[in-house]
Order: C-alpha cells, then structure tokens, then sequence
C-alpha cells in the first residue's frame, strides 16, 4: 500500500505542478487565438519553397569611441530570395544608453534617408506606402533597448541595407570602461491578460529558432578606441578579438574570425586607461541655436570599511524556464557568495520565483553558518522551470517584516525575460521608501533595459554576470558599493555660469567609483565656476570647476547626450511615459533633435511604385535564441492552457481510485 500511497502523492503533486507547468511548443503563433496572450514562438520553415524567406546575411558594426563618446553605424542587409514580393518585420537590440539619430535604406541602386515622425504619423505613411506597392520601411522603438524594423514591398531578388546611426556616453565603473553591444533580444515571457485593455505587448510575440540553431548569417563588429592618453588595458569578454594598435592610444578591435557567428550574445569591450583617465572636466558646444554642457567629476576614493550599520538583504532569484541550465547554474553560484560574504549583524531572506513565488522564511534570518547553509543548499536544488512572475515575488518581498532599525536592500537575481518591465518599475517606484534595489542580470543576452531600470529607479546599482567565473568577483564588488557609498547627498550650484535644462535634475547616493555626469544647456558667455559638493564616509567633499578651462566640442553629440537623458527622466523607464503632457514633450524631443523615442519612429519610402499589383507575403523573421539559453525560454502558456493539464491529471486520478480502492479491499481480506 505504500507504494500506491506513493503514487498517488506524486499524482496529487503534479495536479498541483500543473498550475504552473512550462510548456514548450512548436509552430504556435500567438495569432491562432485572438484572446491569447502574445508569447514568443518556435519557428516552423514553411513547406512552401521561397515565399516565407527574407534571411538576413550580414551585420556590419563600426564604433569609432572619441574619448567617452561612442559613435556607431550598425548596417543590416537583406535578401529576398523567392519568389514573390514580401513584408518583413524584425527585432533588433541596442544598448539602453543609445541615442538613434539617423537611418537610411538602400535598395539596389536607390538609397533613401529616413525621417523622423510621430509614431502614429509614421505608422500610417508606412501602410499608405505598402497598399501602393512602394518599397519602404519603418523603425519603431518598443523599449528603450528594443527596437522593431518593418519593411514593406520587397520585391524577389532584392538586396535591402538598413544604415542605422546612434551615440552613447561611456562612462567607468572603478577605472574599466564598458562598451557593449547587444546583438539579440532574448525571448520576453508576458504574463497572462486578465483583461484586455488593448496595450498588449504585440512584440513579444517573435519567432525563435530552437536552442543551438545558428543561422547562417555573418556578424562582422570593429571598434575603434581612441582615448587621447595611453590604453593599459583591453580585452574582450564575450568574443575572440584581433587588436591592432595605432602606438598606445589608439587600438583597432575587430572579430578574429567573422565566419563565426557571434551574433547570439552581447559584444562587450573592456578598456582601462593610465593616469586618471579621459573625460574629467567641462566639454562646452556651441550652435546657432542652443549651446550645450557636458561636466564629469571623478567622485573620491571609497574610504576604508569602518562601524558599518547591520543591513537586511532579500534575494529574490529567478527559476524560470529560461534561466534553466548555464543562467540557473551562474545564479547558484553568485547566490553563495553574496550570501556567504554577509556578516552575522545582517540579516537575509530568499525568495525563489517562476510563476509562483516561495520565500526561505517568514522573518529575515541571522546570517549565521546555519541559516546560509540553508539557502545555499534550497538554491541548489533548483532546476528552472515555468513563467516569470517578478511583480508577485517583489510584492512579497515588500511584505516581509522588517525592522525600522535596519536598512533593507532587495537584490533581484534574473536573466531579465520578461515584457512587463513598466508594471515592475512602477512598483519599486511607489516602494524606494522602504528598501534600495539592486539587479544582478545572469546571461550572455541579459534585458538590460530591466537590470538597468530596476536599479536606477531603486537607487541602486546594476550588475551583469556572463560568465560563471566571474560570480565570484561580482559578489566582492556588491559588497563593496552596498556597504560604502562613495558619495551621498550631492549638490551642484553654478556661479556666474548661465545653465538651465539641466540633466538630471537630483543626483542620487554615488554608490559605483564613476564620474558624476551633468548634460545641460547654457546661454550668455562661457565664463564664472561650476562646484560640486556632497558627503562621504569620512568628511565633506567639494570640487571647483572653472568654465573658462573648458573643452570644445562642435559635432553635434551633446545635443544628442542631453536629450536622451531628457527623455529618460521624463519617461522614468515607463512610470511617467503614459501622462499626456510627457508623452507631449518626448514626441517634441523626438521631432526637434531628429532622435528615436517611445513616441516618434524613421520612416523611409521609395517613390517608385515596385509592385504594382500589392500582393505580397508577410513575414516574421525569426531570432536565435541567446547563446545558453534553453529551449524552455520559449512557449511558456501557449501550447495548451493550463487548465487542460489539470483536466487530464484530474481524469488520471480518478481513472486510478477504482484500482487503489480494489487494492486496498484485496489486502483486508487477506488480512482477515
């Protein structure tokens, strides 16, 4: 009896599993049920040869990074290679910092520069342009790292370049300066609507091609850094890199085999320089219209670990089934050292999360050998399966008790795949009162619009781990922001300086060694001081700059710098995005500076009617999945409902009682 007590205890189990069960599927668009939430998809080649193809062949990216500013042209082409004329719709990412200022199209000999609308307007010329048989083609902003390419009327044999332009500020994090650049969106899970109020995330739900698949595209990256003093340092992460230098502060990068594909993971390029580095100071731009700033100050250096208050920490770690595998094992492993490297006056909790949520305990626990053996050992056990439900494990995260005595930190363990992000920061928004947030992002192609975004609304600091080598290294460093601010309550004045416009508005608590950055815009003569004051561990700290020491810079960048961080503030990662009067002054922003933004796109139209007839083929070209991720980040919810998972255990349970019952009256009478 025992073993069918067994059996029935592992039935009722995965009655309850069911509620929330992963299931990956095949060829299942979101479209085949008009109430189904958008989802990603696994792409399914069509049987029918040269219709549903409109392959990309080659990435070519080019960095020219002058001092911190990074400027890239990133060109895309594609062929279509049926036979009959197609619509194409794709996603691409970029960095979050990114301002896109500029694209063109190129097909066959015709080249035409895009324009910058309001998205609406944009969105209606594009249609207009599609049911008159031209060639055209639209770039939408969907996150402030994700962006959607449609393009219309592309006739077969057609070879179309996408010439995208864009300018980040780079700036460094304890002396190393980070250049990263994204080359795919990993899949995004959406969560079940319960009610439709029309704002679906229609994105989402893209094609991927089943883990391992590599397409047979190329992706060729060079970057060009140079620093005006000497370089000490320069490596490469993510890729195998050739350098080439121009004696020691110039340095070429390049892919040392562009056959590769490396277009499944973030580029990242890692550079130290000698001295104190580049970018200290005023950088001042005059135009005929607005003259902009640009100040960076180096905060001070972190002062010694001295009568450090006792803190609470809440790890919420996600097991979902995209971070099953290489993602799920990194996280176990940087979970063991951050919470090993807690001293006995803090407290901790663990919240581990998929589609539901569970918590290590009730209260925050001592961090005792006892209590961190625990945790180590229940992380471990962890495979990745299911949704990923973060608002829910962050609500819960908030109602554990605290104490008013202690700082609470809640650090959140994800690989970011998710499409909700706005729901997320407004709730840590309506919460920074009660705890500082923290975001660890695990993975070769980790949403870095939500890692970002958790920490800057949570005034904390974002971390990306791609390696499981380098768990251990990002633990030390948490530890060291989280424990020692570098700088806190910081305040700017200006002295016989005309600034306004200044970005951002407050400062928060410097928690990194990074420059403080200030873009703004000034009027009347370059002349008088800026100064800089705040607080550290061990006293005041002040900085003078005068304005008459100033640097030049006339390519227009500034103006680019500051209106993205305009568009940044305003938006608040989504929490303010949706307020007329914002959405007003962003679609201006967008407009006047010619700048992608949630609320203006590129439209770019040939004039010549290519396809007189308007029959075409629409295609959703697939991605590959992130190098490391498994096939259980797609598809979660959309193959079949759960409900009929908990219909067909239920029929099982009830098929086994008659058996389990006869079994059970056979024993007693044997008894007897």
């Amino acid at each position: 009896m025992k073993a069918h007590k067994r059996l029935f205890c592992f039935l009722f189990a995965l009655l309850i599993f069911t509620f929330d069960c992963p299931v990956s599927y095949a060829a299942q668009s979101s479209k085949t049920h008009e109430d189904q939430t958008a989802s990603p998809y696994f792409y399914v080649e069509s049987e029918e040869i040269g219709v549903d193809s409109f392959p990309l062949k080659k990435t070519s990216v080019t960095a020219n990074i002058q001092g911190i500013i990074a400027d890239t042209h990133v060109v895309q082409t594609y062929v279509n290679e049926g036979t009959k004329p197609i619509n194409a719709s794709y996603l691409f990412p970029a960095s979050t910092k990114v301002t896109i200022h500029g694209m063109q199209m190129q097909i066959g000999d015709q080249t035409v520069t895009a324009t910058i609308k309001e998205k609406e307007e944009a969105k209606q010329e594009f249609e207009t342009a599609k049911s008159e048989g031209k060639s055209a083609s639209m770039l939408s902003e969907e996150r402030a790292n994700v962006f959607s390419m449609d393009v219309a009327n592309i006739m077969p044999g057609d070879e179309v370049h996408i010439d995208l332009h864009y300018t980040e500020l780079i700036t460094p994090t304890e002396g190393t300066y980070q250049f990263v650049f994204p080359t795919v969106v990993g899949p995004r899970y959406v969560s079940p609507v319960k009610d439709d109020t029309g704002n679906r995330d229609e994105w989402a739900a893209v094609p991927y091609l089943q883990e391992g698949a590599v397409p047979a595209s190329q992706y060729d990256i060079n970057v060009t850094v140079s620093a005006g003093v000497p370089i000490k340092a320069l490596s490469s992460s993510s890729h195998k890199v050739n350098i080439n230098w121009d004696e020691t502060a110039t340095a070429h990068v390049s892919l040392t085999n562009p056959l590769e594909y490396a277009g499944n993971r973030d580029f990242i390029l890692d550079y130290q320089l000698t001295g104190e580095g580049i970018g200290t100071g005023l950088t001042l731009s005059k135009s005929g219209q607005e003259n902009f700033f640009m100040l960076m100050v180096q905060p001070p250096e972190r002062p010694a670990l001295t009568d450090i208050p006792a803190r609470e920490y809440i790890f919420v770690l996600d097991v979902s089934g995209s971070m099953s595998g290489f993602p799920l094992d990194t996280a176990k492993e940087l979970i063991k050292n951050l919470v090993s490297g807690l001293r006995e006056t803090d407290t901790f909790n663990l919240i581990l999360f998929s589609g539901t949520s569970c918590q290590m305990a009730a209260r925050s626990l001592p961090a005792t050998k006892e209590n961190i053996s625990k945790a180590v050992k229940l992380v471990s056990e962890q495979n990745g399966a299911g949704g990923t439900e973060l608002s829910s494990a962050l609500k819960d995260a908030l109602s554990i008790p605290g104490s008013e005595d202690t700082a609470r930190n809640i650090v959140v363990v994800t690989d970011g795949y998710i499409s909700g992000e706005s729901e997320i920061f407004e709730l840590i928004n309506n919460n920074i009162d009660k705890a500082d947030f923290f975001s660890f992002g695990i993975g070769s192609a980790v949403n870095r619009y939500l890692i970002d975004g958790i920490a800057a609304i949570g005034q904390g600091e974002p971390f990306v781990v791609t390696e499981a080598s380098q768990a251990s290294e990002a633990a030390d460093r948490f530890s060291a922001y989280i424990q020692s601010p570098v700088l806190t309550d910081i305040q700017v004045s200006f002295d016989g300086f005309d600034a306004y416009d200044v970005e951002p508005a407050i400062l928060p608590t410097l928690y990194a060694s990074k420059p403080i950055v200030l873009l703004g815009k000034w009027k009347g003569e370059p002349s008088g001081n800026i100064q800089i004051s705040g607080k550290t561990g061990t006293g005041d700290f002040s900085q003078r700059i005068s304005v008459a020491d100033a640097k030049s810079n006339d390519d227009g960048a500034l103006g680019y710098l500051w209106a993205r961080k305009r568009v940044e503030r305003l938006t608040d990662y989504g929490v303010n995005g949706n307020k007329p009067e914002v959405k007003e002054e962003v679609t201006q922003l967008g407009l006047t500076y010619h700048m992608m933004t949630p609320y203006t796109s590129f439209i770019a139209v040939l004039d010549t009617v290519r396809n007189p007839g308007g029959e075409s083929t629409d295609v959703d070209q697939p991605l590959p999945l992130p190098l490391e991720v498994s096939n259980l980040a797609v598809g979660y919810r959309s193959g079949s409902e759960p409900g009929d998972l908990i219909l067909i255990t239920g029929l099982a349970l009830f098929l086994l009682f008659p058996f389990l019952f006869k079994k059970q009256k056979e024993k007693r009478v044997t008894t007897k």
